[in-house]
């Protein structure tokens, strides 16, 4: 007996932990995407493009880690830390596969405001001049990296929290046309800051709430003060990097190396300023001495922590936004899936831990996601390989940048942002959409040139959630049908046995960014499980399937289909009678249902659609101009798949 009790035991014991141990693999799977892509790398198909991807990345994490270090007001060479921590932690956390975390634009901004506001210029004087033990820097300048590197660790808590609260889930709050006016706006403010050093001006930090406009006139005001050979050196400037990148862009296809002309521009900007004395001769600023090495990591300072508490929560909101767009964008490129939450986590480290080796915030940019899409990198591998070349830089060319001048690196900053001022084209489509979301663009990027992102960014949400919860109550459900999904059986003429599934789904409730995402899931999951099931479904499994978006339709199984689809090739009809209303977000995943069946061969009609959908929707995508999609009724469209039927067949027989 004790035997066996023993035995019994020791079985319960097993099944209680191997479980245990199941779950932690795949959290450490779920927690750490490297193990999972890792595993599956394929060297001979992969490594090649994700070195070259790697080695054009690094040119752009340099001069990018320069100006932007420049942008939140520290030295130069914490940009250059700030292009090599980050990146390792997101190849490490992240799932975005052509996302590359790094210095941006829109945090360096933001965090400036709090390194200008604790250390101003004006307090270098009053400060020891004697340099410190780290890297040779004065005082002043490590008093500066610590106030930037506290609002990193702090933005990153702050993503930490948010994740382990789970609000990664909240982020359908945050629509597109919000995104990107938050984004244009921003990338308006990082133009106006570089303005002082595009003309050669000597001017005072100017921030706050309308500082956008005081430093226009305080240009205008002191007009004269403009150096002419800055000014001719950054039109040049940035006449020769839009000029090159188009010519890229344009033959990409026929040449499998680009040419990195930041970096050519780098140095031959910087030779031809040490050759002719630019900065005695001409009184150009230049970028200075750059230290070698990187120093041993030490903790942000903790006792200003609640004094950069406002510029944390921009950097995490603000970072976190434009991160999750771009790895968005990749993932639905390049047909895999991007967790928000476990996004968070990524760039919530990525803050926190590259704070310790004085980083400023870091987020991704939209300008290195299209250089891994351009040259064609396959996996994180291209962001890890960038390191090494910045490592290169960090340890032996570094101090050979000091005769670059700060014009062009001004130049290299406004040019690498066009990506987000051509969001201006944006609003022509949001017109033709839907006219409501033009306006809440404009609003939002009016807040946000006026204050500041995160402030902008606050407006465009808040802005959203009060039209939606007040066109909702207006809303009329039109359809009298009272149904979510029937299935219809059609024989075709040349053959009784062929039997093709017709899904008429009723959608009777607007369509809107609160349930698009739910929507599009739904849906596809349904017709997922429709062609992998090949067997008759019983009355439960049905009833399980007919589940489509509650807030959308409300409706009966139907009893009687409960036959199998016999055809691969199966047909999709959305009934839009009930659709009262959309907005950009709505029009939007109609066009990505129709390209998601049209690529699993699945034929998708729409019927009782308005004339302003309709038209929405031929604006907005590339629909199928050979083939009608748009009826008038449920029958003409079952008509029309009939007839379509007996066309491909008498095409089959007439090819026999």
């Amino acid at each position: 007996m004790t035997g066996a009790k023993r035995k019994k035991k020791s079985v319960l014991w097993s099944k209680m932990h191997m479980p245990h141990c199941e779950d932690f693999k795949q959290w450490c799977r779920r927690r750490l995407p490297i193990l999972e892509w890792a595993t599956h790398y394929n060297l001979k198909e992969n490594l090649l493009p994700d070195t070259v991807s790697g080695i054009m990345l690094a040119v752009q994490q340099v001069t990018q880690g320069l100006a932007f270090a420049v942008l939140s007001s520290v030295h130069p060479v914490f940009g250059l830390y700030g292009s090599l921590f980050p990146a390792i932690i997101y190849a490490i956390f992240g799932m975005g596969r052509h996302v590359a975390t790094g210095t941006f634009a829109l945090t360096s901004l933001i965090s400036a405001n709090a390194v200008e506001r604790l250390v101003p210029l004006n307090s270098q004087n009053l400060t020891t001049q004697s340099n410190t033990s780290v890297l040779g820097l004065s005082d002043f300048e490590m008093q500066r990296i610590g106030v930037a590197a506290a609002v990193s660790f702090l933005g990153g808590v702050i993503q930490v929290a948010m994740f382990v609260l789970q609000l990664g889930s909240a982020t359908f709050l945050l629509t597109e046309p919000v995104i990107s006016a938050m984004t244009t706006g921003a990338a308006t403010h990082v133009v106006t800051s570089q303005v002082k050093y595009l003309l050669g001006m000597k001017m005072p930090y100017i921030s706050g709430p309308l500082g956008f406009f005081y430093i226009y006139a305080y240009v205008f005001e002191n007009i004269k003060s403009v150096r002419l050979e800055a000014l001719l050196l950054s039109l040049l400037s940035i006449v020769v990097l839009v000029l090159v990148k188009e010519l890229n862009e344009q033959f990409k296809r026929k040449i499998k190396i680009v040419l990195p002309i930041d970096l050519v521009l780098i140095i031959a900007a910087s030779f031809t300023c040490y050759c002719t004395n630019m900065e005695n001769t001409y009184g150009l600023e230049v970028v200075g001495h750059i230290p070698k090495g990187i120093p041993p990591p030490r903790a942000p300072p903790m006792n200003i922590l609640s004094a950069v508490i406002t510029e944390a929560f921009g950097v995490a909101l603000v970072g976190y936004v434009a991160s999750l767009a771009l790895a968005q964008g990749s993932a639905k490129k390049f047909k895999y899936s991007v967790d928000d939450n476990q996004e968070l986590l990524a760039h919530g480290l990525s803050n926190v831990i590259p704070s310790f080796f004085f980083c400023i915030p870091s987020a991704a940019a939209m300008g290195r996601t299209a250089v891994l899409y351009s040259t064609g990198a396959k996996t994180q591998v291209a962001c890890l390989i960038s390191c090494i070349f910045i490592l290169i830089v960090i340890y032996a060319i570094g101090p050979l940048l000091y005769w670059l001048p700060m014009c062009v690196l001004a130049s290299i900053i406004v040019v690498g942002l066009k990506g987000m001022l051509i969001q201006f084209r944006d609003l022509k489509k949001y017109w033709n959409v839907d006219k409501i979301d033009w306006g809440i663009w404009v609003s939002t990027y009016i807040f946000t040139i006026c204050f500041a992102a995160n402030v902008g960014l606050l407006f465009g949400v808040v802005c959203t959630i009060v039209i939606v919860i007040g066109r909702f109550p207006r809303a009329k459900t039109l359809s009298i049908k009272n149904m979510k999904e029937m299935e219809f059986k059609v024989k075709t003429e040349m053959d009784d046995e062929t039997l093709q599934q017709v899904k008429i789904i009723s959608i009777n409730n607007p369509l809107v960014f609160l349930n698009v995402k739910k929507f599009h899931t739904d849906l596809m999951n349904i017709i997922q499980k429709e062609n992998a099931n090949n067997q008759p479904l019983d009355e439960i499994s049905k009833c399980e399937q007919n589940t489509l978006l509650n807030s959308l339709s409300n409706g009966i199984c139907n009893e009687e289909a409960t036959q199998p689809c016999l055809n691969q090739k199966c047909s999709l009809i959305l009934d839009c009678s009930g659709l009262t209303f959309y907005d950009y977000s709505g029009v939007s995943m109609l066009v990505e249902v129709y390209t998601d069946c049209k690529n699993k061969s699945v034929d998708v009609s729409l019927v009782h659609c308005t004339a302003s959908l309709i038209k929405a929707m031929k604006y907005w995508g590339n629909l199928d101009s050979e083939k009608p999609i748009f009826f008038e009724s449920v029958s003409a469209a079952i008509t029309n798949i009939h007839l379509n039927k007996n066309l491909s067949k008498l095409s089959d027989h007439s090819e026999i």
